[in-house]
């Protein structure tokens, strides 16, 4: 069957966004309604939640997804407002630092409620739903590539995240009869409102030597990721983690020379 262009279109589908209140899950929600979809925006703060629905046009849902009582809430409103969800864009997460040797236990449990546990209650739910109904849908797990190499300084987030690469592994096998795709995107440096709260002093500046493409990302770009995952443009997809990261996981310790410009493995030394 030949390619058809409508099939990026999610014209009629429903899409939930967790933490889509500012950032990458705010830069998907508007992706995910300018493609067609009818979105609802799960977060936990009011006032970004508000702000967001109401800039992209979405029905916004105060959630706080590590409760399953909440999860279970937003989505039975979720469905009577705007229909069965078959797009899930499990999005919510943060961090802080955390060196391993000083790691409290409820440092770690907040990491991990924070970062993988809401990635089990919400696709558990969504996905109940459409094996019940018998209906096909996606879902769109966000990682890190942090989840992919190691995080001096951030070991639990770190973990967290790998779990979520693997959990979007196991999740896509068990749910592939069902029509259920599951697949995750890994970004890098994303200009966001958390990033730009949490990063050092020239983090940004150096991104042209960090990255091969010699620049951070933008929200739409992994907007657009999520929307052909979300799309029949990647029907054959499942069990994928799609690094939207400029080439930062191809480039596996390699980095621009700062004078030159040309690759060398190491950011502090010139070959």
């Amino acid at each position: 069957m030949a390619i058809d262009p409508s099939n990026i279109l999610l014209t009629g589908r429903v899409a939930v966004v967790t933490g889509g209140g500012e950032g990458i899950g705010r830069g998907i929600a508007q992706g995910l309604t300018a493609f067609g979809a009818r979105v609802a925006i799960w977060e936990r703060n009011p006032n970004t939640c508000a702000a967001a629905a109401d800039a992209v046009g979405a029905l916004g849902i105060v959630t706080d997804v590590r409760d399953s009582t909440q999860v279970d809430t937003a989505l039975e409103q979720t469905a009577n407002e705007l229909g069965p969800v078959s797009i899930l864009v499990n999005n919510a997460g943060g961090t802080f630092a955390s060196p391993l040797l000083e790691t409290t236990e409820n440092g770690w449990d907040a990491l991990y409620r924070s970062n993988l546990r809401h990635v089990l209650l919400c696709t558990q739910r969504v996905a109940r739903c459409l094996v019940e109904a018998e209906l096909p849908g996606s879902i769109i797990n966000v990682t890190s590539i942090e989840g992919w190499r190691g995080a001096p300084g951030y070991a639990a987030y770190a973990a967290a995240k790998a779990g979520v690469i693997n959990y979007t592994k196991t999740a896509a096998l068990e749910l592939a009869t069902h029509g259920i795709r599951v697949n995750a995107l890994a970004p890098d440096l994303t200009v966001t409102e958390g990033l730009t709260r949490i990063a050092q002093d020239g983090v940004l500046a150096t991104a042209s030597r960090m990255i091969p493409m010699r620049r951070v990302g933008h929200v739409d770009e992994m907007a657009g990721a999520a929307v052909f995952l979300a799309s029949d443009m990647s029907s054959y997809i499942t069990g994928q983690t799609i690094h939207v990261d400029g080439g930062t996981q191809a480039a596996d310790g390699w980095y621009h020379n700062p004078r030159t410009g040309d690759y060398q493995l190491g950011p502090g030394h010139e070959r």
